[in-house]
């Protein structure tokens, strides 16, 4: 099977993580650190239903109030004896990891790990971890390195 070519017992293939949803203690510090931190821009907002639809390359990143009408059929907020995800992991290029240290230090975000081979979609490379406002992993992630590539 190729890996365009889709499981024989599914009728489509997943192209690429198209939205991740976070359910937000502040939704405005979570606004500023996506777009600070990230770069992230707001494409829509349903005030309405407290949700905050964010660009993160051809994906998204939604962030949903805790105590809005879709947050709150989540529970409680997220904290950290329990969370809503594990991490997300955003492929970012260039993957400088001076200047994102540098970026991130400005900023006041801390660094909670880095791997220089981790395993990720385009093969290993290299990454680093930090947290959101509200303690979600978010994974910035390099290129494979060229000899650990799928197929080299």
């Amino acid at each position: 099977m190729s890996k365009h070519e889709p499981h024989p017992m599914t009728p489509f293939e997943v192209l690429r993580l198209d939205h991740v949803v976070f359910r937000v203690g502040n939704p405005q510090r979570s606004i500023d650190f996506y777009r600070e931190v990230l770069g992230c821009e707001i494409v829509r907002r349903r005030d309405d239903l407290g949700l905050i639809h964010l660009r993160v390359g051809v994906s998204m990143i939604d962030l949903v109030a805790v105590d809005g009408p879709l947050g709150v059929a989540g529970g409680g907020a997220p904290r950290a004896e329990g969370r809503n995800v594990d991490h997300v992991c955003l492929r970012v290029e260039p993957y400088d990891q001076a200047a994102i240290q540098a970026h991130l230090t400005r900023l006041g975000v801390s660094i909670t790990d880095i791997a220089a081979h981790n395993f990720g979609a385009e093969g290993v490379g290299p990454s680093l971890y930090i947290k959101d406002p509200d303690g979600n992993t978010i994974e910035l992630k390099g290129p494979a390195h060229a000899d650990e590539r799928p197929g080299a």
